[in-house]
């Protein structure tokens, strides 16, 4: 049967090292679907003076597109947690997407596409814990001011 390398758009590279998890290939179909493939590349998924809400007084949008680059985001979240908040909130306005939603969205592309080549990678031992902490959501959600905490993990080695 041979070893595993592509499963659901996740690329898996098995050695000696260790297990090595990417969607780097499924970015790069993203990038190009959405024409983003020659855009600017950004530091983070998300300004952290974003406000985006539902009553905004500016004009809808296609709402495929943005339902396609929505989808598409939360697929990516499998082997990305740090933008598992952000996608969240803007999976929020699937319903009635308006002009900033996009932009919000597209902003993802940017980041992912500075991102592409990080992978999750997994040791070969058999001692082998998960731990870890992410907080993506930039100091609060800033239409409710709730604070919301994104738990994730990563890999470590038992002493």
């Amino acid at each position: 049967m041979g070893e595993l390398n592509f499963f659901l758009a996740l690329q898996v590279k098995q050695s000696t090292k260790g297990t090595f998890i990417s969607q780097q290939k499924y970015i790069k179909e993203l990038l190009k679907r959405f024409d983003m493939e020659v855009s600017k590349v950004i530091d983070t998924p998300i300004a952290t003076a974003t406000r985006l809400d539902i009553d905004e007084s500016s004009s809808s949008v296609n709402q495929t597109m943005y339902r396609g680059i929505i989808g598409s985001l939360l697929y990516l979240t499998i082997s990305i947690p740090d933008i598992i908040f952000s996608v969240g909130l803007c999976a929020r306005f699937q319903s009635n997407p308006k002009e900033s939603h996009p932009k919000a969205a597209k902003r993802f592309l940017r980041y992912l596409k500075g991102t592409q080549d990080l992978v999750l990678y997994y040791p070969p031992c058999d001692n082998f814990n998960l731990t870890g902490y992410i907080d993506a959501d930039y100091a609060g959600y800033l239409v409710t001011g709730k604070l919301l905490a994104v738990l994730s993990s990563y890999g470590s080695k038992s002493n």
